[in-house]
């Protein structure tokens, strides 16, 4: 396959934005925050070691432009960096891009788009059986209809459609946190083991039944300060989820099923969080059997509001001393079928999925085996001893 170049997976107003990263550096052996300054990536490590150190700042974005300007070491143009990140034709010698967190919890909100949230009601009810996905899909929307769709999550509305649907005998776990006051909030991945763009995602082998799930990422500093964003893909087992909501773990956190990226673009005087909430993230699917799927989903369908979803995570009831970044769910859960008449979508290996949204620029990853996908090796301690060795520890 051809990976994009850097053009193509930077944002469209990229020479405006305030955009943070990390890279493998080959000559310290270790990961370097780096800020993008017009065409070249700047290592800003001597001035924050970490990008949770970066995020806590009180002005993240203008301490990364500060440290850049003042402080920075290129460690070259970002065509050659994201051209060396694919692991098939790297350049050990040279840098290449990671993901762009890394003490940062992963954290992700499920359901909070109407549409994806019947897709999971249907996956609890074929438990995992997409046979019988389909039949139970039309019941589903002969039954609720599009009473979701401006639905607001805790209110009388929600209270009396949940009385009728359980009247119904279709009351579901998914539907509690779709439509009652509390969200559905978990921890996606370890610390450190999300991968970033151009390189392989992971499906676990034991699935036949599985998506990429679009999605925009808060970066969200201790204090509860939302201070970036980013684009990810929560890739989700659906027959192992669909099997039972206990296997939430075994779906969500495998090798490589948690990508985010490019960039983590901070938050300054020309992007805000009301930027972000009018968000429209498109999909695309290539598959090597020329199979093509697209699909878009607009953040201002969303049924709960970023900020009320922080708000949920962070506060008297949890601390996160090194912040978190928040998947924010998303509403495309695709249908329509690819193999069998019937049984909907799910991944080939090869697939190329491509997340894009024009002022967060675009998440390309290749879909492969959780086994054949890079291993993640390089946690914490890794992480303490090569800063430790490099004196960047103060």
């Amino acid at each position: 396959m051809t990976w994009p170049n850097a053009s193509e997976i930077l944002p469209d107003d990229a020479e405006s934005a305030t955009l943070a990263g990390r890279a493998w550096v080959p000559d310290v052996s270790g990961p370097s925050v780096v800020v993008l300054r017009g065409a070249d990536v700047v290592d800003v490590s001597a001035v924050f070691s970490t990008m949770r150190a970066l995020t806590e700042h009180a002005d993240p974005a203008v301490a990364a432009t500060a440290a850049a300007a003042a402080h920075g070491t290129a460690l070259g143009a970002i065509d050659e960096l994201v051209a060396n990140t694919p692991p098939e034709t790297r350049d050990a010698q040279r840098p290449w891009l990671l993901s762009p967190i890394d003490l940062h919890v992963v954290k992700a909100a499920g359901v909070t788009f109407p549409l994806s949230m019947l897709e999971r009601v249907i996956e609890e009810r074929a438990r995992g059986d997409q046979d019988a996905a389909a039949a139970i899909r039309a019941e589903i929307h002969a039954t609720i209809g599009g009473s979701l769709d401006t639905l607001r999550p805790g209110s009388d509305e929600a209270k009396a459609l949940k009385a009728m649907l359980i009247e119904r005998g279709w009351w579901s776990q998914y539907l509690e946190v779709g439509i009652g006051p509390d969200a559905e909030v978990f921890t996606k991945a370890p610390v450190l083991a999300t991968v970033g763009a151009c390189v392989d995602v992971g499906v676990h082998p034991a699935s036949q039944w599985n998506n990429p799930e679009p999605e925009v990422v808060l970066v969200v500093a201790s204090d509860g300060r939302i201070v970036g964003a980013s684009l990810g893909n929560d890739v989700n087992l659906r027959d192992v989820e669909g099997r039972s909501a206990l296997l939430l773990g075994k779906a969500k956190d495998n090798n490589a099923s948690a990508s985010v990226g490019p960039f983590i673009r901070l938050f300054d005087d020309g992007y805000d969080l009301d930027a972000l909430r009018a968000s429209v993230v498109r999909l695309s699917i290539s598959g090597e059997d020329g199979y093509r799927l697209d699909g878009v989903s607009e953040l201002a369908r969303i049924s709960r509001d970023p900020a009320d979803l922080v708000a949920q995570v962070v506060g008297a009831h949890h601390q996160y001393p090194d912040g978190f970044v928040l998947y924010l769910g998303t509403m495309f859960a695709p249908v329509d079928d690819r193999d069998v008449p019937g049984r909907g979508f799910t991944h080939h290996d090869g697939d190329i999925v491509s997340i894009a949204e024009p002022r967060l620029g675009t998440l390309v990853n290749r879909v492969r085996s959780t086994a054949d996908a890079e291993p993640w090796t390089f946690g914490i301690d890794a992480l303490y001893r090569s800063l430790t060795a490099r004196g960047l520890l103060r």
